[in-house]
């Protein structure tokens, strides 16, 4: 005799995704706006369960896996509401038979629009001209008050040329910006011209560039990618941003480089032991931080909170997951 599926939602997400999931199974839900279950709290709520649909701030490791494949019902499928999956340890999963869906593609343009918006405040030094101004600091105009770098005609160096970064080169060409980009595999010449995108290394990219954006997944190869000694090649005038994965870069190296003046400011996102942020980061004028809001639009996070309900519900149909990381498992 079929049993209704059970399902959990770690976090309040989207209300558009439980209507999804209600009509697939029996859904228990966190739904207290903001707050994310400790671990042990996850371990004790997740065995039990055929779905658990997980945000990149939930920590689903080999032991949680382990325990939610040793109870019955058996964990089926774990669906990220990320486009990033570092969070869960996937070769746990595969070897459990647990299948790991993401939510690729519909966060694209709206973390684009974020790591522009980055760019183009750090670079023109915007929030730091408001606090200025809100200050009661502003007796005039002046002509060197405030002044910050030029972004038309720039060198923007993309580290990583997936869908975001591809998206960011379509943006800097309409402030036409000489496109850098590094990548662990070359684009095809008919792309390259497409985003008029010139390919170096790593080191010639942050020896060029006057911005520096980093998209990347985050990956035991990717850790500390940005370090003292990349930082130190990059020239005194750059900036840097990044709305990729926080521990890409080197938190404590940056800071370094900042107070230095090795480079000239930054743009972050996401930071390298988020949510907490290094003390430093938060008294620099030159530094621009928000708090991980690269997909924070509606539209956008309406999409991504679906997409993983429809990876579930495709599961509990019979059907691939359109998302799948680790089809194998379902083979």
């Amino acid at each position: 005799m079929e049993t209704t599926p059970r399902i959990l939602v770690t976090q309040k997400v989207p209300g558009a995704a439980y209507i999804l999931l209600e009509a697939a199974g029996t859904v228990e839900a966190n739904q207290e706006e903001g707050l994310i279950w400790p671990a042990d709290e996850l371990l004790r709520r997740g065995p039990g369960h055929d779905y658990i649909y997980c945000l990149l701030t939930d920590t689903i490791d080999a032991p949680f896996l382990e325990a939610c494949a040793g109870a019955t019902p058996r964990l089926k499928l774990i669906a990220n509401m990320a486009v990033g999956y570092n969070n869960i340890d996937l070769a746990a999963a595969t070897r459990l038979g647990i299948a790991v869906t993401n939510t690729p593609g519909v966060l694209s343009e709206t973390t684009a629009d974020l790591a522009f918006g980055l760019l183009l405040a750090t670079a023109r030094r915007i929030p730091e001209a408001e606090r200025y101004l809100r200050a009661g600091k502003f007796s005039g105009w002046g002509p060197l008050l405030l002044c910050g770098a030029e972004v038309h005609h720039a060198t923007l160096g993309l580290i990583g040329i997936g869908r975001i970064g591809q998206c960011m080169a379509r943006r800097a060409s309409g402030f036409d910006m000489h496109l850098l980009y590094y990548n662990r595999h070359r684009l095809s010449t008919e792309e390259e011209a497409r985003y008029n995108l010139t390919y170096v290394s790593l080191d010639e990219l942050l020896q060029q560039s006057d911005f520096v954006s980093v998209h990347v997944p985050y990956t035991t190869d990717t850790h500390h990618l940005i370090g003292e000694r990349e930082l130190s090649l990059m020239r005194s005038g750059a900036i840097l941003i990044n709305t990729a994965r926080g521990p890409i870069v080197d938190e404590k190296a940056l800071v370094q480089a900042l107070q230095s003046g090795q480079i000239a400011g930054a743009g972050l996102d996401v930071f390298e032991n988020e949510p907490a942020v290094e003390p430093e980061l938060l008294t620099m004028e030159q530094v621009v931080l928000v708090p991980h809001i690269g997909s924070a639009s509606l539209q956008t996070r309406t999409l991504m909170a679906t997409m993983a309900s429809q990876n579930i519900v495709a599961h509990a149909r019979g059907q691939l997951p359109p998302n799948i990381l680790n089809p194998e498992v379902l083979r």
